[in-house]
């Protein structure tokens, strides 16, 4: 999962209000029960000692919105609601509130949907139409590749003047196929897709899918449904999606798992490329070493406290050691959060693992519930008193 939704959270001085809340309800009273849920949030916060402009944001976002999604969390601080963001999976009601040093980023991975954000691509002859989805709320247009439309289709005679015209027709295709490949990559590279899908008639997916750059390339699927013309069929090509995203999201989990597993033994020269337990992954994250964040669902260091400063690497075990961090008054919060802060501002990828993720013994799981495969080894064991593997 990447993070680089949550950036306007990253650099703001606490304390946050955080709220998870449903909006999956489509009953007739849905709208005031929702009001009165919006309500009970504001009063919640108020007691547990957030300031009137904070809550007063907080209860003017939650009933204004819009019943489209089946969940929103909603992030507030100093009378302003920073962020909202549209859940995948409806949170528990009564709303989940939290005024806390950090935004409560934790429930996201429960709700917030684990899908690989996709971009799709519906393509012809004469450009595309683009659309993202995220793991967390519905498709939305992304833009729209307007190619050259003359000259476009081929004539069946064979005289020199024919042909020089389907020659021309050629190169508009490829023209055209060209310049969606580039819009594509850089849509890409700016909403950090994890996975591309093109729909479309299968000689103008293979045109455009080959002038794509190898890495997006690699992720890249293709659908025979869901292209620009009338009558294609968007629950097809939605199947489609679902599936590839499933799969990759899978496979994801799977490869952070062994890299895991592999990088918690001493590797070469001793080497060790994993990290598991709050004090080694407090560590990781000061030196912005985390590449990938296992957080295990239920895993008894999630609650565990740290402490924290007003920057994302700004995070130590002990009060007094965060003096040394350019913090003279850091402040207790969740371990879970203040690592996922950390990954976020890092570009760190994040894992959610079940209990037990399936084809996994309790051994490959991290201890207490948070590990990680670090972007650079400790050449001798883990700093902060780790996993450190004996032989």
């Amino acid at each position: 999962m990447n993070l680089a939704f949550l950036d306007p959270l990253l650099h703001r001085p606490g304390p946050w209000a955080s709220v998870y809340f449903d909006t999956s309800d489509a009953t007739e009273d849905a709208a005031a029960v929702r009001e009165l849920q919006a309500r009970g949030a504001r009063d919640r916060l108020a007691d547990l000692g957030a300031d009137e402009a904070t809550c007063r944001a907080v209860y003017d976002t939650l009933s204004g919105l819009s019943p489209d999604e089946v969940g929103h969390a909603v992030f507030a601080t100093d009378g302003e609601a920073v962020l909202d963001v549209p859940l995948a999976v409806p949170p528990p009601s009564p709303p989940m509130t939290s005024w806390a040093v950090l935004p409560r980023l934790a429930p996201l991975l429960d709700y917030g949907g684990q899908d690989p954000t996709t971009l799709v691509a519906f393509v012809d002859r004469r450009g595309a139409d683009l659309q993202l989805r995220a793991p967390h709320g519905r498709p939305r247009p992304a833009a729209e590749v307007r190619g050259r439309e003359w000259p476009m289709h081929r004539t069946g005679r064979a005289d020199w003047s024919e042909r020089h015209f389907q020659l021309s027709v050629q190169n508009t295709w490829d023209e055209n196929a060209a310049r969606i490949a580039e819009t594509l990559a850089a849509d890409a590279e700016r909403a950090h897709a994890e996975m591309l899908v093109l729909a479309g008639d299968q000689r103008e997916r293979r045109a455009v899918r080959d002038r794509l750059p190898e890495s997006l390339r690699e992720v890249t699927v293709e659908s025979e449904h869901g292209g620009r013309a009338a009558g294609a069929s968007p629950k097809l090509l939605d199947a489609d999606i679902a599936r590839a995203r499933e799969e990759l999201a899978r496979e994801h989990t799977a490869e952070a798992l062994e890299r895991f597993e592999a990088g918690r033994a001493p590797g070469q020269r001793g080497r060790i490329e994993a990290a598991e337990g709050v004090p080694a992954l407090v560590e990781a994250a000061r030196e912005h070493r985390i590449d990938t964040l296992l957080v295990r669902q239920g895993g008894p260091d999630l609650h565990r406290d740290v402490w924290v400063g007003p920057e994302p690497d700004q995070l130590a075990l002990r009060r007094s050691d965060s003096r040394y961090l350019g913090e003279p008054a850091p402040e207790p919060a969740r371990a879970d959060d203040a690592l996922l802060r950390s990954a976020a501002a890092t570009g760190a990828d994040v894992v959610a693992l079940p209990g037990t993720p399936a084809g996994a013994g309790t051994g490959t799981l991290p201890a207490g519930g948070l590990g990680a495969v670090l972007r650079w080894p400790y050449p001798d064991g883990v700093p902060g008193g780790g996993h450190r593997p004996t032989a």
